[in-house]
């Protein structure tokens, strides 16, 4: 996709996309789950911290993460269909409920070392920065065509994803109380049968890219 045809429903796509694999409001009662007991200086802190680190590695992975698949072997079609079904995945998980139960086991590993800073693990890695969101970052630059502008303006989009994902963090709590169990798992299957769609659609534009199907213009 070239420069002139990243628009505002590309961006909105990369938004929306982003904001489903990272989930800011799911990760919001792991955050208080894996921060219990400290102060809150310190809980602010671990957040900020977890999501700086988890950013980092999202925009390394993006920026690089194609040269690399290079460098091995694979061509970005065959990224992207996998990347797609990783994706799609992620979306049975959040449908049937199984991505909660998958972060808990995270957070009860990172419990039996609660003295030590979860903000790399398991908050940046993986409960933010996770495989699904690190292929994620590079079909969105793939599909912004590698330009500059293109690396610059999904990155950009991430860090809005992120600091939404830090202002869960501090609003853990109020967002808990307010949501209840119900609203949260309506919201999560809710964002779960976006995702599944939005995967259909990577692994549409990589059986396109290799003449498995013809293109239909569909791209993100």
């Amino acid at each position: 996709m070239m420069l002139e045809l990243i628009d505002t429903a590309f961006l909105i796509t990369a938004f929306v996309t982003l904001f489903v694999v990272i989930d800011p409001i799911g990760t919001a009662p792991l955050f208080l789950a894996l921060t219990q007991g400290m102060d809150p200086a310190k809980r602010r802190m671990v957040g900020i911290r977890a999501c700086v680190i988890a950013a980092i590695l999202l925009a390394l992975f993006g920026l690089a993460g194609e040269d690399f698949l290079r460098f091995i072997g694979i061509s970005m079609p065959a990224f992207q269909i996998a990347g797609g079904l990783l994706l799609f995945l992620t979306a049975l998980d959040m449908l049937f409920d199984r991505r909660s139960a998958r972060r808990k086991d995270h957070t009860e590993e990172g419990d039996g070392h609660q003295a030590d800073d979860p903000s790399v693990f398991p908050l940046a890695m993986p409960l933010i920065a996770g495989p699904g969101a690190m292929a994620t970052m590079v079909l969105l630059i793939g599909e912004a065509g590698r330009t500059p502008q293109g690396m610059a303006l999904v990155t950009g989009v991430m860090l809005v994803v992120i600091a939404l994902v830090l202002i869960a963090f501090l609003l853990a709590g109020p967002i808990e109380r307010m949501l209840r169990r119900t609203g949260t798992m309506v919201m999560t299957r809710l964002f779960g049968l976006l995702l599944a769609a939005l995967s259909v659609q990577f692994v549409l534009n990589g059986a396109s890219a290799i003449g498995i199907l013809p293109q239909t213009g569909a791209g993100l």
